[in-house]
Formats: C-alpha cells, sequence, structure tokens
C-alpha cells in the first residue's frame, strides 16, 4: 500500500476547481494547485466551496470527498461506487440481518475497544510522577479490565451497550484527572454542541477518524452505514463507526499528548454564544499538521505480527473484516493495541 496525504481546505471563502489532473484552490490567501495524484482524501472544513467538475475529478480518481463542521461531525463523503463483488456485499448484510451474528462480533468490538481504553489508562498510569496518581490509574484500569469480562455473558446488544458505557464512564473519568494538571477540564462527554476544549479535540479527532473509516470499508467493498454494535439507521454510517470504536483510545492518547506537549492550548478555542467551544482557525490549523504526522507514526499489530503505519490501520480492519464475511476467517479479530 502506498501512504498518500489527505488534503484539507480550512479557509470559509475557498473555492475548489479542477483544471489539467489537479484541483485548483482558489482563497483570499491566493491559490494553491493539489495533483489529484498525489492525494486519496480531501476534506472540506467550513463553509469551502468545490464544484461539481472537481467531484467528478475526484472521484475519478478514487479521491474521497469529505465535507465537516467546525465541530468535527461528517456533512456529507462524496467517493467513487463501492468497490468488491456483490457477494461480499451480501453476506454483510445477511450477518447485519442475523442478531446472533451481530451480538458476536459487537462484542468482539467492545471488548478491543475496552482493552485499548485500559492499556492506554496503564499508560497513563506508568508516566505518573506522583505514585499515588500512578496508583489510582492503576485502579481504574482494572476497574475498566473488569468490564471485559463481563462481556462473555451479555445476552443481547442493549446489554453490550450498557457494559460498553459503563467503562466509557471509568474511562472518561480517568481522562479528566489526566488533563486537569494542564488547566483543561473534562467534566463529561458533551457532543452537540462541545461544551468544553476537551470535547472540541475529542469531537474533532473522531469525525476525521471516521473519516478515515469509511474510505478503508468503501476500498474493500464493504457498505460503511451496515454496523453490527452501531445498528443500521438513516443517514448514520454505522460501519465506519464500529471500526472507529478500535482506534479510539488511540485518538484519545493522541488528545491528550496535544495538551501535556502543550501543543495546544486554550487560546486555540473559541465559545459561541449558544455555549459551544470549539478549535480557532488556529487552532485547527495546528492540530491538522500533529495529526497528519501521527498518521505517519508505525504502531504493531500484533495479528500480523508487524508494524503498521497509523494511516493504514483502518483498512487492515476492514480487510480482515471482510475476509471474515467471505468464511476465510472463523471470526472477526479486532485492533487491540500492543
Amino acid at each position: 500500500m502506498r501512504y498518500l496525504s489527505t488534503a484539507y481546505v480550512r479557509n470559509h471563502r475557498a473555492r475548489i476547481k479542477h483544471r489539467r489532473g489537479a484541483l485548483m484552490v482558489s482563497s483570499p490567501e491566493g491559490r494553491q494547485r493539489i495533483p489529484l495524484e498525489a492525494i486519496d482524501a480531501l476534506v472540506l472544513l467550513g463553509g469551502a466551496q468545490i464544484t461539481t467538475q472537481a467531484i467528478d475529478a475526484c472521484v475519478r480518481h478514487g479521491v474521497r470527498v469529505s465535507s465537516m463542521q467546525m465541530s468535527g461531525k461528517i456533512r456529507f463523503v462524496v467517493h467513487a461506487g463501492t468497490s468488491g463483488n456483490i457477494h461480499l456485499r451480501t453476506a454483510l448484510f445477511q450477518v447485519v440481518a442475523n442478531e446472533s451474528l451481530s451480538l458476536e462480533l459487537s462484542k468482539n468490538i467492545v471488548a478491543a475497544k475496552i482493552q485499548n481504553s485500559r492499556k492506554v489508562v496503564e499508560r497513563w498510569s506508568r508516566d505518573a510522577s506522583n505514585p499515588q496518581d500512578s496508583e489510582k490509574l492503576a485502579r481504574q484500569g482494572k476497574l475498566i479490565h473488569k468490564r471485559v469480562e463481563r462481556l462473555a455473558q451479555a445476552s443481547t446488544s442493549d446489554h453490550v451497550r450498557g457494559i460498553e458505557g459503563d467503562a466509557a464512564r471509568i474511562y472518561f473519568r480517568v481522562l479528566n484527572q489526566i488533563v486537569t494538571p494542564y488547566d483543561f477540564k473534562f467534566p463529561a462527554r458533551s457532543r452537540r454542541p462541545p461544551r468544553d476544549p476537551v470535547n472540541a479535540l475529542l469531537g474533532f479527532c473522531y469525525g476525521m477518524l471516521v473519516t478515515e473509516c469509511i474510505g478503508a470499508a468503501e476500498s474493500v467493498g464493504l457498505d460503511y452505514q451496515m454496523g453490527f454494535f452501531h445498528r443500521p439507521r438513516s443517514g448514520r454510517p454505522s460501519l465506519a463507526l464500529d471500526l472507529a470504536e478500535e482506534f479510539r483510545a488511540l485518538t484519545d492518547r493522541f488528545v491528550v499528548s496535544l495538551i501535556r506537549r502543550r501543543q495546544i492550548i486554550q487560546s486555540h478555542f473559541v465559545e459561541t454564544p449558544g455555549g459551544g467551544v470549539y478549535l480557532n482557525d488556529n487552532g485547527r490549523t495546528k492540530l491538522i499538521k500533529i495529526w497528519e504526522e501521527h498518521k505517519g507514526s508505525e504502531i504493531r499489530h500484533q495479528l500480523l505480527n508487524r508494524h503498521v503505519g497509523r494511516w493504514a490501520l483502518p483498512s487492515v480492519q476492514a480487510t480482515l473484516l471482510a475476509r471474515y464475511l467471505r468464511k476465510d476467517l472463523p471470526s472477526y479479530p479486532p485492533f487491540v493495541l500492543p
């Protein structure tokens, strides 16, 4: 696989056209040429405009076009027709419709998410300079791990969601403990709108992660709206959200690193009259640059027994899921941090 870049258009007044195999981005700041052969995704933030000719060129070159609100919420995703064959998608639909198989897949996905959350908390425990803080974090990690054991007895999807929510409550309390010394607060998870800078960071990064998972599912011929843990619902990228669950703790670790290294500070946010808190232009610019560097890092994939680029992980997991649906694998192996 070849690592291609994601192009981000952040200026509200930007206009994107196509000309001779490249995207021409015009804004009050000037013009920029982006060769289509050099990118695999285009992300529009805010009010940037794109012509139908440019969208057509992106589709023909296999470049995914995503439009996101400043909060990270996805407006739309445009891409080429789903690849792969109809038999793979039929197998996906059959598994989604089978309550027993969907339940098992949901348990696998949630187990991986909880294990990854525990491992991130244990990492923070080892990094703590204060022995008391380290011990407290270690205890929280053990509490999170106990929720994995309960999944084996979960007999319904609602039971699985309850266990996942219980683990998330413990985990987010830990997250507040981690960011508080750096003048950030995380009282609770809030989405629409995000009520504090930490929620603004999480929502924005989760949005970028989900767009990656949409592209990964499409690239192997899966319908990204047909999920297991996230049940199919009109307009929701349920399968992409399922895949994203396996990488949320990794994304949380990225967000915490931004705060700990003071790469993102309070002045990178703006509060709206309705009480929402969002990254400002400078904050988004800085975060996106570091996000792309993060995607270029390598992480050991336990099943493959080798290091894999962070950018490739969603595609690796989508491929493994496709192999399970084709019955090449006896079960779906979710991603678990080493």
